[in-house]
């Protein structure tokens, strides 16, 4: 163990599996403790539940805004997209990344220290590559979201900085994506990554690590994009 965050508590959002996961494990090796939550355990789209929560923990230091995902989506034609569905997922991603961040911003401020990092995806950069409008959006808005927070938050101590993956073989949803590409798509995928390589989750969570340490303390508003080389082609 590290110890690079002893005596720091942190949230992390989405741990049920896969990046989540990974996220919450690195930092307990780093020395926090963490609370993660998934769905399961607290709505992080309900306003009401996120405050009550975080005034139960009390002080957070680092937070990580891992939850999201297409909330079993598929790809349909503009026209076909309903408002439930739209704001299912922009609410999954972008909104769930705004009430956690306003719940642990006061008790930062307070503290002198913050580290924030969201989890957005290679979409919010380019496309979805399923085709989803509202994962797109949402996932460039926590983008635009993390540059404006950061903005603000800077002089308080705080830094805000983003991670786009690439595509991690990580969940269920994944675990489904990947095969419906089938043998020939999944080899174009492969070969239009630069190290030939599917991310792992803790390819993200190193992302995270640097994200949160002290010494990345002149490190905000930055969107880092963790993909094997993916978006340079």
């Amino acid at each position: 163990m590290s110890g690079g965050l002893s005596g720091r508590v942190a949230l992390v959002t989405g741990t049920a599996h896969g990046i989540g996961a990974a996220i919450a494990a690195m930092l307990r090796a780093e020395g926090a403790t963490v609370h993660g939550v998934d769905k399961d355990t607290l709505d992080v789209t309900d306003s009401s539940a996120v405050t009550a929560f975080v005034a139960e923990v009390g002080r957070v230091d680092v937070l990580v805004n891992n939850a999201g995902g297409v909330v079993g989506q598929t790809g349909r034609p503009l026209e076909d997209v309903t408002d439930d569905d739209w704001r299912a997922v922009v609410d999954a991603n972008l909104t769930s990344t705004f009430n956690c961040t306003r719940a642990v911003i006061p008790g930062m401020k307070d503290g002198g220290w913050g580290r924030i990092v969201n989890i957005s995806s290679g979409a919010g950069r380019s496309v979805s590559l399923t085709g989803i409008q509202a994962y797109a959006s949402a996932k460039a808005g926590q983008i635009g979201l993390t540059r404006q927070t950061a903005h603000e938050l800077g002089r308080f101590g705080v830094t805000v900085n983003c991670i786009a993956p690439g595509f991690v073989l990580s969940n269920p949803s994944t675990q489904k994506q990947w095969e419906s590409y089938g043998e020939q798509g999944q080899r174009e995928l492969v070969d239009g990554i630069a190290v030939r390589r599917l991310g792992t989750a803790d390819d993200i969570a190193n992302g995270v690590r640097f994200f949160t340490a002290e010494a990345s303390s002149w490190v905000t508003g930055q969107t880092l994009s963790i993909d094997g080389g993916h978006a340079i082609f």
